[in-house]
């Protein structure tokens, strides 16, 4: 097969030629640009962010520019996620994202750890909880070779973890003590989590549960001290970009 010569030049670093090493002045060198891009990259993957929302910066996420309070609850929502990046590590409470379908909590869980990832080379992890849930039982079953502290390690280990869906599985005694271990650790280990949940702590009907009825009394306490609340109103995105595709809800 024939060498693609422009291509594979065109792939070679401009600035150190392939060798990892960046001259400086007349006789110096250091670690070349491209290294620490590769490294930035590899950060960014290691935080396990669906490709559902690998495009979801701060840049993508558009609040309201009404002045109601829709579009001010995302304005704050955005700015407190903003600060979030421009302090860290000098900060140690995380965000609890409440909010109904589709106001924008993931975006901006994600846009967090993304930028934190690539621009600060930041540890961080995203899980939806369901997900990690799923995983640590299947920990249990001998024949997946897994354990559930090999689980929980990364979730424990990460600087920056986003807790995705909190309080979405069934609010068994197994979930709740499974939510508290998770959290007590990170907590006790001063690491900072950011999470979302659809379940907000005063329902507008008085039929739904509140995120106390599905995570428990001693875990929405210890939740209040880790995070700060912002709660995100708005009309359901995704089911506006259903409808306006001429879609069924």
């Amino acid at each position: 097969m024939a060498l693609d010569l422009r291509k594979l030049q065109s792939s070679i670093c401009e600035f150190c030629s392939g060798t990892g090493w960046e001259p400086v002045d007349e006789n110096g060198v250091r670690p070349c640009r491209c290294r620490a891009e590769d490294r930035r990259n590899q950060t960014l993957a290691a935080a396990r962010i669906p490709k559902r929302y690998e495009n979801c910066t701060f840049d993508t996420y558009k609040p309201k520019s009404a002045a109601d309070e829709a579009g001010i609850s995302q304005r704050i929502a955005l700015h407190a996620s903003k600060y979030i990046v421009d302090q860290y590590p000098d900060i140690e409470i995380g965000l609890l994202f409440l909010g109904s379908c589709g106001v924008g909590k993931t975006h901006l869980a994600t846009a967090i750890i993304k930028a934190l990832a690539f621009h600060k080379g930041i540890s961080c992890l995203f899980y939806d909880f369901r997900d990690l849930l799923k995983e640590i039982q299947d920990s249990y079953n001998p024949v997946s070779q897994m354990t559930e502290l090999k689980v929980l390690e990364p979730v424990y280990d990460a600087e920056v973890l986003v807790l995705d869906e909190l309080g979405a599985s069934k609010p068994t005694d197994w979930v709740r003590d499974t939510m508290t271990q998770i959290i007590n650790t990170r907590y006790n280990d001063r690491k900072l989590t950011v999470m979302t949940s659809n379940y907000l702590d005063e329902p507008q009907n008085p039929n739904e549960e509140t995120l106390t009825d599905r995570v428990g009394v001693r875990l929405r306490s210890r939740l209040h001290e880790m995070c700060k609340v912002v709660l995100i109103k708005g009309d359901d995105y995704r089911l506006k970009l259903n409808q306006a595709r001429g879609r069924k809800p």
